[in-house]
């Protein structure tokens, strides 16, 4: 795999992350189905085998079971690996999720130590804020990211879902190594409000969540029984009634594209995003699917393949939300 620069403070990526966030239930449910964790870590190793060093996490997943999964994954090899995790999403003293988003530098320091303990390393290669804390400036909180730099306890920071204007004042204050937000044929808020714009001029680098659309692109949903009865997924606009049959219209055009190179709809959405010099994480649990996602990274569109499938997709095209109400409140655009 291609390494590349994320942003242009010197951290250096593969060119596909892997969003391990699915290899974990949380609480009594899971994310995205059954979890296997003897899979999940060799999902894990297969990644490095073929190039792949950059794994995302965060401290919500779980909570704490996700960090504490790859620390299990990368024990005894941790410097080939690059480790982004991220805190914002408040978690109690119990070990549960108060479903507030706390930006605090108190609350900031004390989830660095507790992602360092869980992920059994003394150092978080990148660190992003999960969420915008509405209640805390976001100079504040960037500032108690910068102790952390100082500290050596974090390399870069970053920030997650964040408007153009959070980003010039956070990245005024320190810089910002990259952006993470969703963003997929299905997703492309942040390319309208001018976000991307706004990271491409400020050297900021950009990793997208959810590149094959909460799993919409992969093709391998085609009714909303193809969703276990408690993936998360049942639960939010994209897969009801309303814009189901739709999305699915979009996705059979894509493999339409997709087969006329010889390649897979969740293939196609990838190499889309990588040839706009974006980072995709697509998650995922098992080698198989990993495997086919990697492959992405050497497939090569010409400008007439980019505009073919932005014609199907188009800017401005209406989905359906990725969150409920109260996920999308939590959004700063």
């Amino acid at each position: 795999m291609n390494k590349v620069k994320l942003g242009n403070q010197g951290l250096i990526i593969s060119n596909i992350g892997l969003g391990c966030m699915g290899m974990t239930g949380f609480g009594d449910a899971d994310m995205y189905g059954k979890t296997d964790e003897k899979e999940a870590i060799a999902t894990i190793h297969r990644s490095l085998e073929l190039g792949g060093n950059f794994l995302d996490t965060a401290d919500l997943y779980g909570p704490f079971k996700n960090e504490q999964l790859i620390a299990k994954a990368i024990d005894g090899h941790r410097d080939q690996y690059i480790i982004a995790t991220k805190f914002g999403w408040e978690i109690d003293d119990n070990d549960k999720v108060t479903w507030a988003i706390n930006g605090s530098k108190d609350y900031i320091k004390k989830a660095v130590e507790r992602s360092l303990k869980n992920l059994k390393t003394d150092y978080i290669d990148l660190y992003y804020m999960h969420r915008l804390d509405k209640n805390t400036p976001i100079e504040e909180t960037v500032e108690a990211m910068t102790e952390l730099v100082k500290e050596g306890k974090v390399g870069y920071i970053g920030l997650s879902e964040v408007s153009s204007e959070t980003v010039k004042r956070a990245h005024a204050v320190h810089p910002i190594t990259a952006v993470q937000s969703e963003f997929s044929l299905f997703e492309r808020t942040v390319e309208e409000k001018g976000v991307i714009k706004t990271l491409n001029e400020l050297g900021i680098g950009f990793v997208t969540y959810s590149p094959l659309g909460r799993g919409f692109l992969s093709g391998q949903i085609r009714s909303i029984n193809d969703l276990p009865e408690n993936d998360f997924r049942r639960g939010i606009p994209r897969f009801q009634e309303q814009y189901f049959h739709k999305n699915i219209e979009l996705v059979e055009a894509i493999e339409s594209l997709a087969k006329e190179k010889n390649i897979s709809a969740s293939q196609l959405a990838l190499a889309w995003i990588i040839s706009k010099g974006i980072i995709p994480i697509p998650g995922t649990k098992r080698r198989k699917y990993l495997e086919q996602n990697i492959e992405a990274s050497t497939i090569v569109l010409s400008e007439a393949d980019l505009q073919k499938l932005e014609s199907i997709v188009p800017l401005g095209t209406d989905t359906g939300a990725t969150y409920d109400e109260f996920g999308m409140g939590l959004l700063d655009y």
